[in-house]
């Protein structure tokens, strides 16, 4: 169980040792990934294939967002979010 846990611990350091660039750029690749595990359902194919394939890119989907979110960590997030609604803001007051 120990060795699980140290593994566990040098993939997280490792994650968090990468750029705030890298970062975004994996949160948003879980993105395709959501979009295709809902997307696939309309393949001619039977139902046992679509649910592994929706168990396979769902999984995906949340490995790279969990991910991204390690890689940018709290302060990061806060960055980004921070991005984000001063985006907003600035497009509204463009509007008016």
């Amino acid at each position: 169980m120990n060795a699980i846990q140290h593994t566990f611990q040098k993939v997280k350091r490792w994650l968090q040792s990468l750029s705030f660039r890298t970062g975004v750029i994996v949160l948003l690749s879980c993105i395709p990934f959501y979009i295709l595990s809902f997307a696939q359902m309309l393949l001619p194919i039977s139902t046992a294939a679509k649910g592994v394939l929706w168990t396979v890119l769902f999984g995906l989907a949340k490995t790279c967002q969990y991910g991204g979110l390690t890689i940018l960590g709290v302060e990061g997030y806060k960055r980004l979010k921070s991005k984000f609604k001063r985006g907003s803001s600035e497009d509204r007051t463009t509007e008016v």
